[in-house]
This record gives structure tokens, C-alpha cells and sequence, in this order.
């Protein structure tokens, strides 16, 4: 199992997470298609071409869960229960097509689950960067993490 269990986190810890992933025309419009988004913005060039951008902008949402995805395998693959939520969540530069996002997490907080004795609640503060480390995306998320099982 990749994930760390809810014990393994502390305050302050950094995952410099190693895979990376180049943003594609085809997410970008599977994305839009998959989630009803017409936005012209997204999905026609010649209107783009009108725009301060002068291109499509890849879906704020595709990119808030790529930064999130690229998280997983280091830190909840099968030790999370469920995202309790996110809040915070802030796209201060645009993602094209072509851009290779990669992602730093901090763990900002760890506490005990009140509801559940197995599990406890992390909030991670993931940043997402482009290729020439400009921040495109950065949250805070709340997982309720399992707890190691007893031996």
C-alpha cells in the first residue's frame, strides 16, 4: 500500500511529489464534455484567440483534481476513507494545453476522529505548479485517514 496511515502524518510534513503530468487538448475537452461545460472559454479557439489569453484555458476543475491525483500515491492510496472537503481553493495562474503540472503537499494539521476510533482527520495543503513553477492551484483538504490496524 502506497498511502501513509493516519499516524504516519505530522504538522509541517512536505511531499514533494514526484509524478508529473502534462495537461492535454483532449483532457481539457473530455473534461468539459463529461462535466456539461459548453464555456466557450475552454473549448473554442477562435473565440479564445478574442481573449486576453489568446488560447483555451484547461477547466479550474480538471486541474484542482489532477493537483489533487498527483498527491494520492504518496501520501492516501488505500488509507483514505473519504475527502471530507476543501476549502481555500485559489487558481492564481492559467493552465494551458501543454502545461506539465506537479504538486507540493503540506500537512497543516492532524487530529483524532471524535466519531470514529479507526480513522483520524488530515488537512493538506496542496499547491500545484507549472513547468516554469508558477503556482496554478492551491487548497486545503480535509481526509478522514485510517488508522494503522492493530498487529
Amino acid at each position: 500500500m502506497a498511502g501513509l496511515w493516519y499516524e504516519q502524518f505530522h504538522v509541517g510534513q512536505v511531499f514533494e511529489h514526484g509524478i508529473r503530468r502534462t495537461v492535454t487538448e483532449s483532457d481539457n475537452v473530455w473534461f468539459n464534455g463529461a462535466t456539461c461545460n459548453p464555456a466557450a472559454v475552454h473549448l473554442d479557439a477562435e473565440y479564445c484567440a478574442g481573449t486576453e489569453w489568446g488560447r483555451p484555458l484547461v477547466n479550474s476543475l480538471f486541474t484542482l483534481g489532477l493537483v489533487i491525483g498527483l498527491s494520492v500515491h504518496d501520501t492516501t492510496l488505500g488509507t483514505t476513507v473519504a475527502n471530507l472537503g476543501m476549502t481555500d481553493t485559489r487558481f492564481p495562474a492559467p493552465v494551458f494545453h501543454g502545461d506539465t503540472i506537479h504538486v507540493r503537499t503540506t500537512v497543516k494539521e492532524v487530529r483524532a476522529s471524535r466519531s470514529r476510533p479507526n480513522a483520524g482527520i488530515v488537512t493538506f495543503w496542496h499547491q500545484g505548479f507549472n513547468q516554469r513553477d508558477e503556482e496554478v492551484c492551491t487548497t486545503l483538504r480535509q481526509a478522514l485517514m485510517l488508522r494503522r490496524p492493530a498487529a
